[in-house]
């Protein structure tokens, strides 16, 4: 295990496709709080920033006592944002965390499963779950990844893969084959953090708007960590109605 983990979350204002979601509230809390709030619980952790181009984000993590740091605002992704925040912050760390700013329900033993796969040679780590729903393979939202037999990503696809040939009805394809959910938890190596910002975006990146393909498709490896626990990630509006209750 490394010896010092610095975990980063990146939290901007402008989301696409729910503008702002750092600040809703669940329960009487902030998002972005909430998300906070987990990664604290981990020991293994040595610091956290949180990462924002945004004034409101600003004061709200400030409001509840959290570190955060100020970044561009033109980042292409939440890793860009990750690396800046590391550089700027002076730190020094074996591994950074990317623990996604909406993932408030991310449990701190998903993210102990994800730490106790790194070592010197792990490039980037991130977490799998088994789906055991088959509307979920239908849900372009939720992201699948396809592993090898080292348990290192092949492929993450917002479609189902593989494509069971000889299996017509949909329904049974989680009979056939293990399919797993992508959970958006991510580890890397310092230096290789600061070696895939330097990257073009690729072709299958642009293709499924998935940046960890640019990673794989310039040879870098992705270990993956298996956890049962579920997670509800808050993409869209909708996502709000299956927050459970606290």
């Amino acid at each position: 295990m490394p010896s010092k983990i610095l975990a980063v979350i990146p939290a901007r204002y402008a989301s696409t496709r729910f503008p702002g979601k750092p600040l809703i509230s669940i329960q009487g809390k902030s998002m972005i709080q909430r998300v906070y709030e987990q990664v604290i619980q981990v020991p293994e952790i040595h610091s956290i920033l949180i990462a924002t181009d945004d004034d409101r984000i600003e004061s709200e993590v400030k409001s509840f006592g959290g570190p955060v740091i100020r970044t561009a605002s033109e980042h292409p992704s939440g890793t860009d944002r990750v690396f800046e925040a590391y550089v700027k912050s002076g730190s020094t760390a074996d591994f950074i965390l990317n623990v996604q700013g909406d993932e408030p329900f991310i449990q701190p033993e998903q993210i102990q499963i994800l730490i106790q796969t790194l070592h010197q040679d792990t490039e980037i780590a991130t977490l799998i779950k088994p789906i055991e729903d088959v509307a979920i393979l239908d849900n372009p939202n939720i992201v699948k990844t396809v592993i090898n037999k080292k348990n290192q990503a092949l492929y993450f696809s917002r479609h189902a893969i593989p494509f069971q040939r000889n299996r017509i009805d949909k329904k049974d394809w989680l009979s056939g084959n293990l399919y797993y959910k992508h959970i958006g938890l991510y580890a890397y190596r310092s230096d290789i953090l600061a070696k895939i910002t330097e990257l073009e975006p690729s072709y299958l990146e642009r293709s499924e708007s998935l940046e960890q393909l640019r990673w794989l498709e310039n040879g870098y490896t992705i270990q993956t960590a298996l956890t049962h626990l579920e997670t509800i990630g808050i993409d869209t509006p909708d996502d709000l109605k299956k927050i459970p209750l606290i």
